[in-house]
């Protein structure tokens, strides 16, 4: 693992614990890394009117669009669940795929043991912005 795996997995693992999930008491976190080395971190944001609510993965999306970024290497995903490694749902996998599809995807357990993948894995057949091209 490469120094730069070590952080983008431990700095999903510190989103996680900023979750803000008073509803489903199920926290996620996920840490981004963009073209130029930069990691930056989201957690999910519950809201009582449940459909507001908004994901890990897609907060780290936001906060890198607000902060300039357009270009992504990869992310790394967590939550509480210790006995299988969980992906993304399929909303934030179509919010990543707006980005490209060249992401490794880092799986990642509460120990910090993580399963490497990638968005085209993830999301075969994927919509993306080609398919709006005229």
């Amino acid at each position: 693992m490469t120094d730069k795996v070590k952080e983008l997995v431990s700095s999903c693992l510190q989103a996680r614990d900023m979750a803000y999930c008073p509803y489903s008491q199920f926290p996620v976190g996920a840490a981004i890394l963009t073209a130029d080395g930069t990691i930056i971190k989201g957690c999910n944001v519950e809201n009582a009117s449940y459909g507001l609510t908004v994901c890990a993965e897609r907060t780290a999306i936001q906060r890198a669009v607000v902060e300039g970024h357009r270009q992504f290497t990869a992310i790394a995903v967590t939550c509480d669940i210790k006995d299988r490694f969980v992906g993304p749902c399929g909303a934030c996998r179509q919010v990543l795929m707006e980005f490209g599809s060249d992401w490794t995807v880092y799986l990642t357990k509460p120990d910090g043991s993580y399963k490497q993948t990638s968005l085209s894995e993830l999301l075969p057949l994927a919509f993306s912005p080609a398919h709006l091209a005229k």
